[in-house]
């Protein structure tokens, strides 16, 4: 089919931090102690000990993106080195390829992403393939294959095999119609983003999948998720990234939202935590298949003044992209998760000014930071 390979070509020239994946060969699979150039590989790599056969097989796709590598190191931590495999279209870094099991993977060919699931005795997938809000934007028919045709090779496989699946929701699939200040689970999503349509999409057809086909659909409508450890991927919230990298590099950070744009946010381990929360969650305890989460809300205003108390001398100006503030605009202002508090026990662990201080220590100090503490 030329018109999917024309696509997976582009998903991989363009996608830097944008996560997308799944489906592809068994072979490029890395087995713990043994080089890659070994054939034997693959049979090492199907047989587990006797202590982890009780413990989900998982695939994660689009892993290279902001969640998976941090996802896939707390589920190794729980279920096993082994019973976690991280999957991409790029290459990854040395210390992702050799903290465990990696496999180039597409999620557009769907007859090797059922090779994977079948041969890996998959239970567990976590679908992170998508590109983000602004680079989706800019490539309409390229997200619109990546976020919706991958999606549904993943719906149907993960129906056919009877894995648990988890695909991760966003404030992006709210629209200007839907009440912002709080959103609650339930309300009217009109998103005028392709990617937020794709999200409402997933939202509606993994619930359709789960009440028709009986597949065990698990979703969470992700705040913001701020992390030291990846670069910003083209969302509209990864100004609260960068205004830490430089911060650190330069003392200036030009914003591209407007000083009082308010949006919820969330450090990645209390993502992290939540996403296996919910996912490890016993199915009577869910009284809905999709839920808001939220830690915190802030302002790019709010968020400067914070980082400021590190670094006094940060200089902060605003240039505002049109595109970007309108899609924040559009946003809500604060999550209401107390579904999720009420039915899976959700707490969140940081508030702003841990946030920041814990993304200053995972950064490094600089010689400003230093002075200034």
């Amino acid at each position: 089919m030329p018109i999917v390979r024309n696509v997976s070509r582009a998903v991989s020239q363009l996608l830097q931090s944008s996560a997308c994946g799944c489906g592809v060969s068994i072979v490029p699979v890395r087995c713990i102690g043994i080089s890659p150039r070994q054939v034997a590989c693959d049979a090492s790599f199907h047989s587990v000990s006797f202590s982890e056969s009780d413990h989900p097989r998982v695939l994660i796709t689009g892993g290279l993106g902001q969640l998976g590598v941090g996802l896939a190191k707390l589920l190794r931590k729980r279920f096993g080195k082994n019973n976690v495999i991280l999957s991409d279209i790029r290459k990854p870094a040395d210390n992702v390829f050799y903290s465990g099991p990696f496999i180039y993977s597409d999620i557009l060919d769907y007859k090797n992403l059922r090779e994977i699931v079948v041969n890996n005795r998959i239970t567990w997938l976590f679908h992170y393939s998508a590109l983000l809000s602004a680079v989706g934007e800019a490539n309409v028919p390229l997200a619109r294959a990546v976020n919706i045709t991958g999606l549904h090779n993943v719906l149907d496989i993960a129906a056919e095999h009877n894995l648990r699946l988890f695909v991760p929701s966003t404030i992006g699939a709210f629209g200007p119609t839907s009440p912002r200040d709080p959103t609650p689970d339930l309300c009217i999503q009109r998103p005028r983003t392709i990617y937020g349509v794709s999200k409402v999409h997933a939202e509606l057809m993994g619930e359709y999948y789960h009440y028709r086909y009986g597949l065990d659909f698990r979703c969470l409508r992700y705040p913001g998720i701020i992390s030291a450890d990846s670069q910003p991927g083209g969302g509209t919230t990864d100004y609260a990234v960068q205004i830490f990298h430089d911060a650190i590099k330069t003392g200036k950070f030009e914003c591209n939202l407007k000083p009082d744009t308010r949006l919820p946010m969330m450090y990645i381990d209390d993502c992290l935590k939540a996403t296996l929360e919910v996912m490890e969650a016993p199915a009577e305890a869910l009284s809905m298949r999709t839920y808001n989460i939220s830690a915190m809300s802030f302002t790019p205003e709010e968020l400067a003044q914070e980082v400021q108390k590190h670094v006094p001398e940060l200089q902060v100006t605003y240039s505002v992209d049109a595109v970007r503030q309108a899609i924040a605009d559009s946003w809500p202002m604060n999550f209401d998760d107390s579904n999720a508090r009420r039915d899976w026990g959700w707490k969140h662990d940081y508030d702003l000014p841990e946030l920041v201080s814990t993304m200053f220590s995972f950064l490094g100090s600089d010689s400003r930071i230093a002075q200034a503490n």
